[in-house]
């Protein structure tokens, strides 16, 4: 890869931009701040990025026990609310929920961190190395047993943390803020992946591993397939995805790191 790279004069200055993804194709199936600011740095660097969400977001069926219970959060009826994925805060922030001071934020996830401070929300407290909800289980921030507490999550989410929360008799509402639903990737991206002109695939959570999988399988060995962090490796592999590179931090940036550490092996 390094044999590859095109170097360029900044408009600016002399100094000389590396475009190091040069010839690389990589698809982005996600839409959203996530997909925008990835194809701008992907852009910089020389590859051509695809975007091409395969998963959307509806209203989730109960409108009104949402509204009641962000009411309730706008209101300082929560100690703590936890957010268990970007799409919940793109809720929040669509809805333009304002978070008291006196509710703490946890983040469960690796791409939810980041879509908080991309909304202006603050972050209080993260899992440590497993950003899963079996980790914060097992790391719960000091206080978090007797607070009360507010999920807004997909409709369809594992019950793990919800049960988790009731074994511990932690007084926890959880209420449906939205549900997933897949969208079909075009003919002309799934025939790119196949025939190896989309050389990197780019992972961003566990839902969108499990729809790449539902749609692209078989994936040629030759495609590099890069997730934001361990979780999302590990819901990838478990889907059957041949997992290449994974970023140490959940940051956009790790995450291109990633991918460039991994070409130029």
């Amino acid at each position: 890869m390094t044999d590859f790279a095109i170097r360029e004069v900044s408009p600016t200055s002399s100094i000389p931009i590396v475009k190091r993804l040069a010839g690389q194709t990589v698809l982005i199936p996600r839409g959203g701040n996530f997909a925008q600011d990835i194809s701008n740095r992907l852009t910089v660097l020389g590859a051509r990025a695809v975007v091409a969400p395969v998963i959307n977001f509806a209203s989730a069926d109960d409108s009104a026990a949402l509204d009641e219970a962000l009411a309730d959060l706008q209101n300082g009826n929560y100690d703590w609310i936890v957010l268990t994925s970007a799409t919940a805060v793109d809720v929040l922030h669509h809805l333009r929920i304002c978070i008291p001071e006196t509710t703490k934020v946890a983040a469960i996830g690796e791409t939810t961190e980041q879509a908080l401070t991309f909304a202006g929300f603050r972050v209080d407290f993260v899992p440590g190395t497993d950003n899963s909800p079996r980790g914060f289980l097992a790391n719960l921030p000091a206080g978090f047993d007797t607070a009360r507490v507010l999920v807004p999550h997909a409709e369809t989410s594992e019950p793990l943390l919800e049960a988790g929360l009731a074994e511990r008799e932690i007084a926890a509402r959880f209420v449906s803020a939205y549900k997933t639903v897949g969208v079909a990737l075009p003919t002309d991206v799934i025939e790119g992946v196949r025939d190896g002109s989309i050389t990197s695939i780019l992972v961003s959570s566990g839902s969108v591993a499990r729809y790449l999988a539902e749609q692209l399988q078989p994936i040629p060995e030759s495609t590099a397939i890069v997730c934001i962090g361990p979780r999302t490796a590990y819901d990838a592999n478990n889907v059957g995805l041949s997992v290449s590179a994974t970023a140490t931090e959940r940051t956009n940036e790790a995450l291109i790191d990633a991918l460039l550490e991994y070409l130029d092996a």
